[in-house]
């Protein structure tokens, strides 16, 4: 008997791991239109794209809309800066920004913490000093934005 409980047991937990599996995909695939008001305010900045992104892309932005009421009023700030920067960004440029986090996430906590030392320094300076050492070194001083 025990052999056919933990037997049955399987099965609905494999079911209902594969219920839950389907849920996130579908919610993943869903169109602009079926989002709720409160997800369309958070995700208005690629509303014009958003039928065209991808599954993955799709479920991290409704992850983002999902914990936006819970941050601080700067970090949402912060979140529709982002998408905002991001949905006016080529293909191209997106690809480059997420190698450029990737490598960011990849480094030493004692390198991170240097290379933020030293963007909050460039962005204290003023404009006419970044206009400057972007023309100087643009691979260097990109606005790319480390936080």
């Amino acid at each position: 008997m025990d052999r056919i409980q933990l037997a049955f047991r399987w099965v609905l937990l494999s079911f209902l791991l594969l219920v839950a599996g389907v849920a996130s995909a579908d919610e993943a695939n869903q169109t602009w239109g079926p989002l709720t008001e409160s997800q369309r305010q958070v995700l208005n900045p690629l509303a014009s794209e958003w039928d065209t992104l991808r599954p993955w892309q799709r479920e991290k932005m409704l992850d983002i809309a999902r914990d936006y009421p819970k941050m601080s009023p700067e970090k949402q700030g912060l979140v529709k800066k982002r998408l905002t920067n991001w949905s006016r960004m080529t293909p191209y440029e997106r690809e480059n920004a997420r190698k450029r986090h990737q490598q960011f996430k990849a480094l030493p906590d004692d390198k991170k913490r240097e290379l933020r030392q030293k963007w909050n320094e460039y962005q204290k300076l003023p404009e006419s000093e970044r206009a400057k050492l972007r023309a100087e070194s643009p691979e260097t001083y990109g606005d790319s934005g480390i936080e």
